[in-house]
């Protein structure tokens, strides 16, 4: 929803839950805050009225309650510590500003806040890379796309982690007013009005599973990862069936061997861009990812980015 309160400005209200996170709570107040006689307006509210304990800062001196939602043409729930549901209290003022017809938008672990009212059940929604698979686990229902900077699904949006947020609210005022607008604060602000990517750069892929029956296993295919391993050497290696090798790995990791020993290589791939200055070739061989072109589809598809991309981004 993109409507006007009868002041004629569109009312953006951030929810402040227990511990929101600083830098979260910021990016949509700079953002949609700073505005003087412009298109929005901001408040912020919370469970109740008054301090509200929040993790990078001091507590923070919250004037309004609940009952502001109903002015809301824009919900957007900032990220917050230890991401358990809220209060029913909470989950029903979000719910009914949904069923109102009310935008609602969520940084980073806000999602939680969202799926927990429901609000993602159906749709494709991404939160924190870190927290991504807990979401997955706990709301089923909600179709959980980590790499995504941020998910516009209509009515709903979320977005990864802190600085996605600024992509996010970016995106309200393109969505909003046009690119112009948003370029126009982009600039202000000294960010990318649009960036290109997603939270995949930044995603450390799990290797070595803890616990496991077979760490030797896992210790000697992460040292032999420039070999053209098998399934079957994996097995042998391991002294037992195919069959219990694949179920193992399930077991441990979630993952189809070959997946996992992808995920393996690609981490390699990914310390030696950042600290070594190896030809994109010998990277490659050195991974056991094939030709270097080979290795581009695969860094590139995986990773999000190049690989020459990737290693001046983190290179250092």
């Amino acid at each position: 929803m993109t409507g006007r309160t009868s002041g004629g400005a569109h009312h953006v209200v951030v929810m402040a839950l227990e511990n929101v996170l600083a830098l979260d709570i910021g990016i949509p107040w700079q953002v949609f805050g700073s505005w003087r006689g412009g298109p929005y307006t901001l408040t912020v509210c919370a469970e109740r009225p008054g301090p509200v304990p929040m993790h990078g800062g001091p507590p923070l001196s919250v004037a309004h309650g609940l009952d502001c939602l109903a002015s809301a043409d824009t919900v957007i729930v900032p990220g917050y510590l230890e991401p358990d549901a809220p209060s029913a209290e909470v989950t029903a003022a979000l719910a009914g500003a949904a069923e109102r017809g009310t935008r609602m938008a969520s940084i980073c672990t806000g999602a939680f806040a969202l799926a927990a009212a429901g609000l993602l059940d159906g749709r494709r929604a991404t939160t924190h890379w870190l927290y991504a698979q807990a979401l997955a686990r706990r709301y089923p229902e909600v179709t959980v796309v980590p790499e995504d900077l941020y998910i516009d699904e209509g009515q709903v949006l979320t977005s990864g982690g802190v600085s996605s947020g600024l992509d996010l609210c970016l995106h309200l005022i393109r969505r909003d007013h046009g690119p112009r607008l948003a370029n126009q604060l982009a600039r202000l602000l000294v960010a990318a009005p649009h960036r290109a990517g997603g939270q995949a750069p930044f995603i450390d892929l799990p290797v070595r599973p803890e616990p496991s029956d077979s760490p030797a296993l896992y210790d000697w295919a992460l040292r032999n990862l420039h070999q053209p391993l098998t399934v079957d050497q994996l097995a042998r290696q391991a002294g037992i069936s195919r069959r219990t090798l694949i179920r193992r790995f399930h077991t441990d990791t979630g993952l189809p061997p070959m997946r996992w020993l992808l995920d393996a290589r690609l981490t390699r791939a990914r310390e030696l861009l950042e600290t070594g200055d190896l030809t994109v070739e010998a990277v490659a061989r050195h991974c056991g990812l094939g030709t270097p072109a080979n290795f581009r589809t695969l860094f590139k598809a995986h990773i999000g980015v190049p690989p020459s991309v990737y290693r001046e981004t983190f290179a250092g």
